[in-house]
């Protein structure tokens, strides 16, 4: 065995940045989810703005009593995302459960760990970004079953929405729902926008729906927002990220506020 080197302290410190990055957003990912956090490191995530995870427990089936189990692990999810160190958003990323917990209550939870970050909820930034698109009258296409369906219509209707059609797949595990080919989705887009509607909204954080936007967009010749894009782009625009990213969408190329055409 060769000798050992005399350790030699260097006795200078390095300059120190502020921060490792300029922006962090917090992401609340179910443990389930295979999709999440892959779409916000394609869609949020650069060299200025980390995305940084947290997974708490979720399982199946998709129903309102599981996804109301979530509940009280919020606020020890987003404890575990740089503790004792503030974020510039934080997302929950499902949204079937922000429908049945309630945005108010999701904030509460996560404000108890994190004091005043943004919390996002999928439902709530597809709201933002629907307005944005100036969209009034809506398609909605979901992957889950009826009864998980019917608070989703019911929150976009008490939201202001006309919604034309809702068209849902029966789906009752999110693992499944991930599986769905993202061609497949431009299908059932077609399927699910209706003539009047100004846009779709295609909902689930599990769907690998982001990837489809741009097809899906060209197949119905109308705006389409779902979830995981949606978060996104309200997390970007909370970060003070106004860059226009159109192989995501026509709503990647809004401001929030911004309901021109």
């Amino acid at each position: 065995m060769n000798a050992l080197p005399e350790i030699r302290l260097e006795t200078a410190r390095p300059a120190l940045d502020a921060r490792p990055l300029e922006k962090r957003v917090g992401l609340i990912a179910l443990a389930t989810d295979h999709t999440s956090e892959v779409d916000f490191r394609r869609m949020v995530a650069s060299e200025r703005i980390g995305v940084y995870v947290a997974r708490i427990p979720y399982a199946n089936p998709t129903t309102a009593e599981n996804l109301r189990k979530m509940q009280p692990s919020l606020s020890a999810g987003a404890a575990l995302i740089l503790p004792d160190e503030t974020l510039d958003a934080i997302c929950y990323s499902c949204t079937s459960a922000s429908v049945v917990i309630r945005d108010a209550e999701i904030e509460v939870a996560i404000q108890a760990a994190k004091p005043g970050v943004p919390v996002v909820t999928p439902p709530m930034a597809g709201v933002r970004g629907l307005k944005a698109l100036g969209a009034k009258r809506i398609s909605i296409l979901t992957p889950y079953t009826i009864e998980t369906s019917r608070p989703m219509a019911a929150y976009f209707a008490a939201h202001g929405f006309d919604i034309k059609s809702f068209t849902c797949l029966d789906f009752k595990d999110d693992r499944e729902m991930a599986r769905i080919k993202p061609a497949s989705l431009v299908d059932l887009a077609r399927k699910a926008a209706d003539a009047q509607a100004d846009a779709l909204f295609v909902s689930c954080t599990a769907l690998r729906a982001a990837l489809a936007v741009p097809d899906m967009e060209e197949a119905i010749g109308r705006p389409v927002v779902t979830s995981n894009q949606a978060s996104a782009w309200n997390c970007l625009r909370l970060c003070g990220d106004g860059a226009a990213r159109p192989e995501f969408g026509r709503l990647m190329m809004k401001r929030p506020g911004d309901n021109s055409h």
